[in-house]
């Protein structure tokens, strides 16, 4: 493999950490981020101009700059067949096929794959129309009970009905008012599982495995996993409750998925990413995605010893087998989400950021920038409802912890808002062990 140049797509957590741990690779010659955000800049040129949807920009921008690899960091482009576009175009790119991203593009979809290829998942049902979903709910006799939009709802379409009234309300939301516009077309009524959730990425060429260290995200607001879910408020990997099962994972949930896919005349390239409910009888599917997570994505690559490049390019090129085994940092991660207060509701922009320059100079820690922009008359300012992921390394899980949470007191905005308790599980069982 020589030298290249190299194009991420996105704007958020995910691609700084994706822009970040591609910058420590001494192949990449020269490392663009379309369009970017206030931080991603410090490790990429970004391209504001340049949004993830616009494929054919994108397409000629890579053609004319002499790309050697564009990674996809956001899900709905990929759902939509950037891929598709690219390889037409004749350029390398990193992620999977517009029919292998089903996977997260259609939750009944995926739901279908795995009852047909025996993964262990929730039981379910899937509706078309509001009158026959309305009618199972008013005969089920066990909840709660879980009500998934079937397309991309950016990590908001997954609702937890703690009583019958409660699902018909979701389920009138997501049919009748549109909530989620045509993601919730098709609704996916799933049985509740009862565990702990916990996040398992490979990166794969269709053939090859390269498993990348396991994570545990917080989805609630509120400290205690309390309030409605958001698209992550914190990290950490690795993710103790996972401990010992990688090979059972790998066997009884990956290796199906992607077998089965290719018996079905689809082969997976990119991450595959399953989000996991450890339960009593073992790992369950809670979902498939298409992509990396975020904030998992965050905690996972400061981990990761090997070079990125490599693996992405190997990925996209059905090579995976010629690279090495997956090397990683032993020490934890833990990443803290700073959000603009009111998210996951409506919330204020553009308050100005002071204190990344402190934070940043701390030992083992990094401040990942998702909702920050760089307005005409210097600094940083906010741009989003989770806006930076402040991450850290430690020795274990208290020691992480506890520089992150240094690195987040040094930051300040008004309206700022984090949780105080992420990794309070991986901290749980430490004291125990």
């Amino acid at each position: 493999m020589g030298f290249m140049k190299v194009l991420v797509v996105g704007s958020g957590g995910r691609e700084h950490a994706l822009c970040e741990a591609l910058s420590r690779s001494p192949r990449v010659t020269k490392l663009y981020c379309a369009p970017g955000n206030g931080g991603i800049d410090d490790v990429a040129e970004c391209l504001p101009d340049l949004l993830a949807s616009d494929f054919d920009r994108l397409a000629e921008f890579a053609e004319q700059n002499e790309i050697g690899l564009t990674v996809v960091g956001p899900e709905a482009p990929l759902v939509d067949g950037i891929v598709d576009y690219f390889t037409e175009c004749g350029l390398t790119v990193f992620g999977p096929s517009k029919a292998a991203a089903q996977l997260e593009g259609s939750k009944a979809f995926a739901k279908e794959l795995m009852g047909r290829h025996n993964v262990p998942t929730a039981g379910y049902e899937t509706f078309t129309e509001y009158a026959p979903a309305r009618d199972h709910l008013e005969q089920l006799e066990y909840f709660p009970v879980v009500l998934k939009a079937d397309g991309l709802a950016a990590g908001k379409g997954v609702i937890i009905c703690e009583d019958r009234d409660a699902a018909i309300a979701a389920l009138t939301e997501m049919m009748e008012d549109k909530r989620f516009g045509e993601a919730g077309a098709t609704v996916v009524v799933e049985e509740f599982m009862r565990g702990e959730e916990a996040s398992v990425h490979a990166i794969t060429d269709g053939n090859t495995l390269f498993v990348l260290p396991t994570a545990q995200d917080h989805k609630a607001i509120f400290d205690g996993d309390k309030g409605p879910n958001t698209g992550g408020m914190g990290c950490y990997s690795p993710a103790p409750v996972v401990e010992g099962m990688q090979a059972r994972i790998e066997r009884d949930i990956l290796i199906p998925v992607l077998d089965g896919l290719k018996k079905e005349g689809i082969e997976y390239r990119g991450v595959l990413y399953a989000g996991l409910m450890i339960t009593k009888g073992g790992p369950r599917v809670v979902e498939f995605n298409c992509r990396f997570g975020d904030p998992e994505t965050e905690v996972m690559l400061p981990r990761l010893e090997n070079d990125l490049l490599e693996v992405l390019l190997a990925s996209a090129t059905g090579t995976l087998d010629k690279v090495g085994e997956p090397a990683f940092d032993a020490r934890p991660c833990v990443g803290v989400v700073m959000a603009s207060e009111g998210y996951p509701g409506p919330y204020q922009g553009g308050k100005p950021i002071a204190g990344l320059e402190s934070a940043g100079a701390m030992e083992d820690v990094l401040v990942f920038h998702a909702g920050t922009r760089k307005p005409e008359d210097g600094g940083i300012s906010t741009a989003g409802g989770r806006v930076l992921c402040v991450t850290a390394r430690g020795d274990d899980f208290r020691s992480a912890r506890d520089k992150a949470y240094a690195a987040v007191g040094a930051i300040s905005w008004d309206g700022e808002y984090h949780r105080t308790d992420i990794a309070h599980r991986a901290l749980g069982r430490e004291a125990t062990a």
